[in-house]
């Protein structure tokens, strides 16, 4: 195939990703461009498999994520914290929004944006019901936004570091100098502006739960397994230590040891986890082993020679064209032998770029599927209208963290 053949089918692929023609799951969407892009000779199916492996790591991070975050589902850790959140914030509606934000950027940093997505998003949604919250909307948008905004407080927070920085993790204290100043101004400038957007449907009092659900048995277990590895995975992040195998091998073993400890079985929280993601991201990657083959990625390596700025609004940009996933893939290409001041610049960029539009990451791709099972909806126009007010600022001054950090 030709570099335009090429392009295009994967152009195709993505868009199909986003929009979901005909209610086309978005791992079909993935796999059937990779399955073209193999048939049409841009790849041997032996590349194609060595190209899809090269994401183990992301896949094992992920599969360990999601069965954590399914576990603290089913055991009720997320919705009994939300309804305590209701009953910190005593009726006022702009301290729960509050409360429910700084909830959001924890679970993000320590369990990844997509957990923020998938499972935070429904327990949201559970306390905007039992405090009978006519308008929920400013509360589920916290999910959205806290994911990608907070996604580089830590290696862990978002599965695109791994894929950027491509077993080339800097250690914890390295990276907290980088990007410890971008993180905050982010967290911080994301809150205020979706506060100044939402602030009229946050002007009313919330009623207090009659009744606060207390933690069974098994989610006392959960809570304790969350904190525990948590702690495990940053001091794995301190010491710069693979964070794919060890968070699956901490995943699966804290769902087993509650399972044994509640004398509950594992087979719910194995179905309930959201597997299409393995193959959904299997598919980007192989996507971006035929763009590398093609040579596509080799005209691209110009943007190692740009400044920091533009990196960072470059590839901000080109996230919600493509997907941050994808993006991230092909920047770690063109980045691999870069310092780390440009990698960490593309990262800014890669992580904290979607909140622009409903395309811009997995996580958010996420949150709209939680929001439909949930009966609620956002459109792309609306979404990219509160993008382009809340995107543009943190984006500004979290370069401008990373460039005083430097």
């Amino acid at each position: 195939m030709n570099q335009g053949a090429v392009l295009l089918v994967v152009v195709v692929s993505l868009a199909s990703i986003m929009i979901r023609p005909f209610g086309v799951p978005e791992a079909v969407s993935a796999l059937g461009g990779a399955v073209l892009l193999v048939l049409f000779g841009a790849l041997t199916p032996f590349a194609a498999l060595y190209a899809a492996g090269q994401g183990m790591e992301v896949y094992l991070f992920l599969a360990g994520m999601m069965l954590l975050a399914e576990l603290a589902l089913l055991q009720g850790v997320f919705s009994w914290a939300a309804v305590r959140l209701v009953r910190m914030a005593q009726g006022s509606a702009v301290k729960l929004f509050t409360l429910i934000y700084a909830l959001a950027v924890i679970i993000t940093a320590l369990l990844s944006n997509d957990a923020t997505a998938v499972v935070f998003t429904p327990a949201v949604a559970a306390m905007a019901a039992a405090a009978e919250i006519a308008e929920p909307r400013p509360y589920l948008l916290i999910c959205a936004f806290v994911a990608n905004a907070a996604s580089f407080v830590l290696p862990i927070s978002n599965p695109a570091n791994l894929v950027l920085f491509d077993g080339q993790m800097p250690p914890l204290s390295i990276w907290l100098r980088l990007f410890g100043l971008a993180s905050v101004l982010s967290i911080v400038v994301t809150y205020v502006v979706l506060w100044l957007t939402q602030r009229l449907a946050l002007r009313g009092r919330v009623r207090l739960p009659e009744i606060t659900p207390e933690l069974t048995f098994g989610g006392r277990c959960t809570l304790a397994g969350l904190g525990g590895t948590a702690s495990v995975l940053v001091l794995a992040a301190w010491f710069g230590w693979p964070l794919g195998t060890l968070t699956c091998t901490l995943g699966v073993g804290c769902v087993g040891l509650v399972g044994v400890l509640a004398r509950q079985p594992p087979w719910p929280v194995i179905r309930g986890v959201s597997w299409s993601v393995l193959p959904l991201v299997a598919g980007l990657f192989i996507m971006v082993g035929a763009l590398d083959a093609s040579g596509i990625t080799t005209k691209t390596m110009r943007l190692t020679e740009l400044g920091l700025w533009p990196i960072g609004a470059g590839l901000a940009v080109l996230s919600n064209v493509a997907n941050n996933l994808p993006v991230g893939l092909l920047a770690a290409h063109v980045f691999s032998k870069a310092e780390v001041a440009r990698k960490a610049a593309a990262l800014i960029g890669v992580d904290l770029g979607p909140n622009l539009s409903v395309t811009g990451s997995l996580a958010t791709i996420l949150w709209l599927s939680a929001l439909r099972r949930q009966g609620a909806s956002m459109s792309g126009w609306r979404f990219l209208a509160l993008g382009v007010v809340i995107m543009p600022p943190a984006l500004v001054l979290a370069m401008w963290g990373l460039w005083l950090s430097l």
